[in-house]
């Protein structure tokens, strides 16, 4: 079971959602707009948001980019505009996965429950992988059992990345999680902390197994 926030305009697909969702197990928080959304997300954040992109007032993408800059909680982007366009729109926005309308709740729920094992966070705050384990309440990192000494900006970007693990970041979505989201600097500084970080966790920067680079594009967390 996910504690879910639901944003979606539409009443009738909104409570229908809710129900299913509902008999599938999860706790679905709803909001009818992107204001009420963001309230109720920072009133009570949830473990994943299933978003609609068409809204009343913000739309969806700026709804998804706000979330984002709030941390790594997934993000489902649910909307009845399925072109290429709004589909790239919405992963760079910060979407974890995009599902065009309709939808049954059962692909819904089986989509949910995929971005979820993704986030490779126990109940207990603790992601593995390969022997690296990053605790997000303690905020302590190991290798093999080993600790790992991190500086809290090498940390905010270990917790950015492994918040979702194959997901491809931009520098600039890395810039705008790990450095604040009104961050007007280099994105060498991105560059630099993942060498930095790289020396730490990797056994061969050359081949990283951890953080790595996607050419052209930014980083993302493996393995996908």
């Amino acid at each position: 079971m996910a504690a879910i926030l639901l944003i979606e305009d539409d009443p009738l697909v909104r409570r229908g959602l809710q129900l299913a969702l509902g008999r599938h197990g999860h706790e679905v928080e709803a909001a009818a707009t992107g204001e009420d959304g963001v309230a109720a997300f920072d009133a009570a954040p949830p473990q994943l948001v299933v978003l609609d992109l068409m809204l009343p007032g913000i739309d969806g993408f700026t709804v998804c980019r706000r979330i984002r800059a709030r941390g790594t909680v997934p993000i489902i982007m649910l909307t009845a505009r399925g072109d290429d366009f709004d589909i790239v729109g919405g992963l760079e926005a910060g979407a974890d996965d995009y599902i065009v309308k309709p939808v049954q709740p059962t692909v819904l729920d089986a989509r949910i429950r995929a971005v979820l094992r993704r986030g490779g966070t126990g109940p207990d705050g603790v992601r593995e992988f390969r022997g690296l384990r990053v605790d997000t309440v303690s905020l302590t990192v190991s290798l093999d059992g080993a600790p790992v000494a991190l500086t809290a900006t090498e940390l905010r970007l270990l917790l950015t990345l492994s918040g979702s693990p194959g997901r491809v970041f931009s520098r600039r979505q890395l810039l705008e999680a790990v450095w604040e989201h009104d961050y007007l600097g280099d994105s060498r500084l991105v560059d630099n902390c993942v060498q930095r970080l790289r020396a730490k966790i990797e056994t061969d920067g050359a081949d990283p197994v951890y953080v790595q680079t996607v050419r052209g594009f930014g980083y993302r967390f493996g393995p996908v």
